[in-house]
Order: structure tokens, then sequence, then C-alpha cells
């Protein structure tokens, strides 16, 4: 197993620029997780670790050993593709076996690994099956023994659950987990789409925005102390709320008027030059508290109600804003559309962030 570093690489097409500079440590036994929204170059980073993709500045090291221009084959590493890439007139046995067999390993070490990978992956009564007489779930663990049988340095997981549908991909989640807890010496690197995969996975998150790395930290970091309202948005579902207002006070709590006629005292600490400011006040929808006090966030109408039983989502329409504030309220509530309602939260569960998006945690 294999620590890995990124050191300033970028990947242009041309004149294009897909990544910028990407600075990243990752250390032997961790499971990282890059995620981003589309286009972010989450997967274009994956594969140029994985040899796919030509590096266009920087170094990549794998155990200290530059890589940049070693072929995929001799990197130690082993990919899960989004699609599971089986081949179908092999049983399941052979479609493990088989890089090892090109790789002509003597047959009585490919068994082993075989077994010992089904073993891992629950796949013990279905290795003499086709890969026909199995399902969505099972073949993409057959794709993961096929890597865990090449004992690489570093596991890449490019989108693996993307196909599955919402019950397998939650099992089949659950299986990757108990997978990295059964292989604790293993470095995995995951790509998804999906923030909850990220979150119930990863040992630290990555996240990327428009080619940069936006914050790196373990799940509760990013969702408790994001850097910036991109992260505090992204991170989080249903995202972050964002109302505007400014700066009525400074100190070691800020004083806050927001643009919805609230006001709040925020334990968060300013200095003097941030008086009159113009600044973004961030409330997490399970934060938010319904009030009569006049010490509140936000006064609005409810636009929208979703009952789920669990919860309620109760949607505002906001002064100045595309998108709906939301309030994810616990239980079943009686409130209905047409509702004018006052929402706080807790002082410790509100986030600032100045005029940039950058949080006054990080200044």
């Amino acid at each position: 197993m294999a620590s890995l570093s990124l050191s300033n690489v970028s990947k242009s097409y041309g004149p294009v620029e897909v990544l910028r500079n990407i600075n990243l440590e990752i250390d032997q036994g961790e499971l990282i997780v890059f995620v981003g929204p589309s286009g972010c170059g989450k997967s274009t980073l994956l594969r140029m670790i994985a040899g796919l993709e030509t590096i266009t500045g920087g170094d990549l090291q794998i155990d200290r050993q530059r890589m940049n221009e070693v072929p995929p084959a001799q990197r130690g590493i082993a990919m899960v593709f989004q699609t599971y890439a089986l081949y179908p007139h092999m049983t399941v046995r052979d479609n493990m076996a088989f890089g090892m067999k090109i790789a002509k390993k003597p047959q009585a070490e490919i068994d082993a690994a075989v077994n010992n990978a089904a073993r891992i992956l629950q796949l013990d009564q279905y290795l003499d099956r086709l890969p026909k007489a199995l399902s969505g779930g099972q073949r993409q663990r057959v794709a993961i023994g096929r890597a865990i049988v090449r004992d690489p340095k570093v596991f890449l997981f490019d989108e693996p659950l993307s196909n599955l549908d919402a019950a397998l991909r939650v099992a089949t989640r659950i299986e990757i987990a108990q997978l990295k807890e059964s292989m604790p010496e293993s470095t995995m690197i995951y790509v998804t789409h999906d923030q909850v995969e990220a979150m119930t996975l990863a040992s630290r998150i990555v996240v990327l925005e428009g080619g940069d790395i936006a914050q790196v930290g373990s799940p509760l970091e990013l969702y408790e102390r994001p850097e910036n309202v991109f992260v505090a948005q992204f991170i989080g579902s249903p995202s972050m709320n964002i109302v505007n207002g400014t700066v009525t006070s400074t100190g070691a709590a800020t004083g806050v008027s927001t643009t919805e006629g609230g006001n709040v005292s925020v334990p968060i600490a300013s200095v003097d030059s941030d008086q009159g400011a113009s600044i973004q006040l961030g409330v997490r929808p399970e934060d938010f508290l319904v009030t009569d006090g006049g010490d509140f966030i936000f006064e609005g109408t409810v636009s929208i109600v979703e009952a789920l039983g669990e919860t309620t989502l109760l949607y505002f329409d906001a002064q100045g804003k595309d998108d709906a504030l939301v309030a994810k309220l616990p239980g079943i509530q009686s409130y209905s559309r047409g509702d004018k309602l006052r929402l706080t939260a807790a002082p410790e569960k509100m986030h600032l962030f100045d005029a940039k998006g950058l949080s006054f945690l990080y200044r």
C-alpha cells in the first residue's frame, strides 16, 4: 500500500485549462473522495493518477516515486470504472483472475487471490456463474474483486455506484465501507457526485470547483466549518441557506441586520473595519427554528410544504434570491402554504461569509 502526492498538478486541452496547480498529500490507508459539480475536473484528476490522461504540469508521486511518464500498468494501481466492463462469456472466477493470468502468475497464486477477494466481497457462491446471472450490485462487486486480486498500491473508484438503482446503491455503499474496514492499510481514491457517498465513506473529502481545490477536510469539518459559500452549499442536502445582510456591530460577536428585516448576533469575531460591510449569513435548513421573537433571521411566506413524515420541508421565496430558502423541521408539522413565519437558529449554528464568499473563520 502507498502514499500519494500531487504537486502543482495541472491539465490543459490546448488552450482550455481543466485543472490548475492541484496540491494534495494522501497518506497510506486513507479513503479520499473527490466531489464537485459536473465539469469540475474530478474524473480527469482520477484518470491522471491512473495514467489514462497525461499530466500537463506538476508532479505525481506514488510512494515518493515520480509517476508522470510511467505507464498505467506499472503504477501499482487498480481502477474500478463506472461501468462493470465484465467479460460476458467468462465466469466470475475467470473475470476476477483475468489480469493475473495475463501477467502469467502461477495458478496457485491466482486461485488464492481470487478466493480471498471472493471471501471479502461475499462472492464465494457465485464464482462459477456468468455475469448475466448476477444482479447489478453483484456485478459491481466482481469488478471490485478484479481490482483486489491485483493487490495494488492504490485503488481508484470512478463513480462505481452511479449505474445502480437507489436500493442497490445503498447496499453496495455499505459493502465498500466494509471492504475498507477489512483492508485498513489500503489507500483508496473515490470519485462521486453523490455527497451521501462522500460523507459516509471518506476519511477526507476533496471538494473541487472549476479546476481548483475549494477545500480539503474530514466530512464533518466541511459540514461544520466550510471555508467558503461554495463548499457550504455543496455539502449538505438541502443546501445551506444564504441570506444577505450588513454588519451592524463588531467584536467577539458580530451583529447582523439581514435584508429580510432580521437582526441577530453571531458568535464569530469581526474587526472594526467590518462595520457596515455587506456579508452573507448561512444557516443549514435543519438548523432553522420557528420563532415569534424580535430576533430572527428571516420572515417570509411559505410557498411549498413537503411532508416527508420524519421531517417537513418548508420553502420560502427570498428577496433578491433565485433559489428558495428551505427550513427542515423535525416530524410532522401543521404549517401550510401561505403561512407567514419568522425563522431563527441557535447562534452557534450560524455561519458568516464576506462579500466574496469567504468564511470569517478562515480570514
